[in-house]
């Protein structure tokens, strides 16, 4: 069976950008491709009754607007909201005799560049509800507040003479830019484990923003977590390897800050624009960390969600095949 679905995903957000003062009199550049996203569970084991199967779907926010141009699978699927307004594909039916079950998403994505106006004094009214701080001032498993953690962003702060939320956030992203190499050789990189980024000051991008939004945490500023897929800054088309991930800070009087620590550490040339700025050669599927799904899969809350996630009769299957691919529209 073929099943095709489009669907306009947040056809009210808009697509706009705050203005910096660095963008001079530049307008925020734009993006449009094509994005292919087929994952497939294999190797089902005979006699398995239940299969059950969660994918990210992307989906609009302020820098993106995203339409679902079709999802072809030989299964009956829903989708679901999920905590943060994360999208997701549910499939939660028996194998019937399959060994396989493949599934295909095809997006349009118009994708903006994000410039934050960064202000000494934050004269905005931009605030938290008691609520939202408490959320976004929480631990993550691989991200504690503990004493030790506390004190090393302490160090970093007091070092800078950081008083603000902006002043300590800024010495948090100068010190994890410069003392954490981008680096994905050996073993350990990639949970974003604070205490594996600190000890061995390599990683990549979800052990460079566990740093930053742990220290960020410790000090008493809001941070929160983001992933999706980079898209290869030249135009054209092809495979994208991997994903890629970034963080954000609540400053109080100026809202949201977006970081990438890990491309600024990449690209020395651009670590001022990455404090405050995302570039369009991206697109966010889902945020937060120690997840539980939607319906709630029965084994531990996911890490992060980027990839597709299945169970067998109640147990992780290892080893989702996927399949990422873009197209430049002109």
């Amino acid at each position: 069976m073929h099943m095709t679905r489009r669907a306009l995903l947040g056809s009210a957000a808009l697509l706009v950008t705050h203005r910096s003062s660095r963008a001079g009199s530049e307008s925020a550049r734009e993006r449009n491709f094509d994005l292919q996203y087929e994952a497939a569970v294999t190797n089902i084991p005979a006699g398995a009754q239940h299969l059950q199967f969660w994918m990210p779907v992307a989906h609009a926010d302020e820098f993106q607007k995203i339409e679902l141009l079709g999802v072809e699978t030989s299964i009956p699927y829903s989708m679901k909201t999920g905590a943060e307004g994360n999208q997701i594909l549910f499939i939660g039916t028996a194998p019937a005799n399959e060994d396989r079950v493949a599934i295909k998403l095809r997006f349009h994505v118009t994708r903006r560049e994000r410039i934050v106006r960064i202000t000494a004094s934050g004269s905005g009214t931009a605030s938290l509800s008691p609520e939202e701080r408490s959320r976004y001032l929480h631990p993550d498993r691989l991200v504690p507040l503990d004493d030790t953690i506390r004190q090393w962003a302490r160090e970093v702060v007091d070092a800078a003479n950081a008083r603000t939320d902006l002043e300590k956030a800024r010495a948090i992203y100068n010190h994890v830019v410069a003392t954490v190499k981008y680096d994905k050789s050996g073993k350990g990189w990639g949970r974003g484990d604070i205490y594996y980024a600190c000890e061995n000051r390599r990683g990549n991008c979800t052990d460079f923003h566990a740093i930053f939004i742990g220290y960020a945490r410790a000090v008493d500023v809001p941070a929160r977590f983001t992933i999706g897929f980079p898209v290869p800054p030249q135009r054209g088309e092809g495979r994208i390897a991997g994903y890629h991930c970034w963080a954000e800070f609540f400053a109080n009087g100026i809202g949201w800050v977006p970081v990438d620590a890990s491309e600024a550490s990449k690209d020395p040339s651009r670590r001022e624009y990455f404090f405050g700025a995302l570039d369009e050669n991206r697109v966010a599927f889902s945020r937060g960390r120690d997840l539980v799904l939607t319906p709630p899969q029965q084994s531990e809350p996911l890490n992060y969600f980027i990839f597709p996630y299945a169970e067998i009769d109640g147990k992780p299957r290892a080893g989702v095949e996927t399949v990422v691919s873009y197209h430049d529209l002109a």
